[in-house]
């Protein structure tokens, strides 16, 4: 009941996942995520445990095949389901089952999959590869979206839209960045405005997080004021109006 693309940049090592479907809240069961140690989509017919469980045996260092292994042989409901993940190496993998609805299949390339089901056709997933790989000098994040775009103008979930996703992990286990759309008419677009909301401050906030190798992060809040400051007044001189429904900040 959805496609999705599961991602890492071979440069920095960022993870990352969006994901789209004729469904409520797709985001709160089909992307599961760790930093440094792989990202994995499970849907159609979903199992959680493929989410939860993955991660637990990326972390002790199973390659995916093995996974998908391991997560499919102990489950009679194997062949309702789909899974594709990717380590913090790169390698991937992806499994679906032979009673996915139609259209139901995937793609493994290099750092990037693609799967779904209960597609309006093979295209979707292909035209979603293509924009991705097409994308190479963008954002971890604008690639995603645009791979979601063109799976949306190729037919997408042929039922219709409703929610949308997009996570994207650095090297914490903690999200940088996590977004939803969970019932919407546009759940893309609307996951289109969040993210460009999400770089007016908050971006640039988690910037300052504290990290394992940083457990103090940055609170010295002038320098990210500033930034955040120059942001919007090169935004406010250009006469882009905001996409945010915030009220405006009162003075302190």
């Amino acid at each position: 009941m959805t496609w999705s693309i599961v991602a890492r940049d071979p440069e920095t090592g960022h993870l990352g996942i969006a994901v789209a479907s004729r469904f409520f809240a797709v985001g709160a069961a089909v992307p599961h995520m760790r930093g440094r140690i792989g990202a994995i989509a499970t849907q159609a017919f979903v199992s959680p445990l493929y989410g939860t469980d993955g991660l637990a045996l990326l972390s002790e260092g199973r390659s995916p095949d093995q996974i998908i292994a391991v997560l499919t042989g102990r489950d009679n409901g194997c062949q309702q389901r789909q899974m594709h993940l990717i380590d913090g190496q790169g390698r991937n993998a992806a499994f679906t089952g032979d009673k996915c609805i139609d259209w139901a299949g995937h793609l493994v390339d290099d750092n990037v999959s693609v799967a779904g089901n209960m597609l309006a056709g093979p295209q979707v997933i292909a035209e979603s590869l293509r924009a991705y790989k097409a994308t190479s000098d963008r954002p971890l994040a604008e690639r995603l979206l645009a791979a979601m775009d063109a799976g949306e103008a190729a037919g997408g979930d042929k039922r219709g839209r409703q929610s949308a996703a997009l996570r994207i992990f650095h090297d914490q286990d903690y999200a940088r960045l996590d977004i939803r759309s969970d019932d919407h008419l546009d759940p893309l677009g609307e996951l289109r405005r969040l993210y460009i909301v999400a770089q007016e401050r908050f971006l640039h906030v988690a910037e300052t997080m504290p990290t394992r190798d940083n457990p103090h992060g940055l609170t010295d809040r002038r320098m990210i004021d500033e930034k955040i400051a120059a942001l919007e007044a090169a935004r406010i001189a250009k006469g882009i109006p905001s996409p945010s429904f915030a009220t405006p900040l009162k003075p302190a």
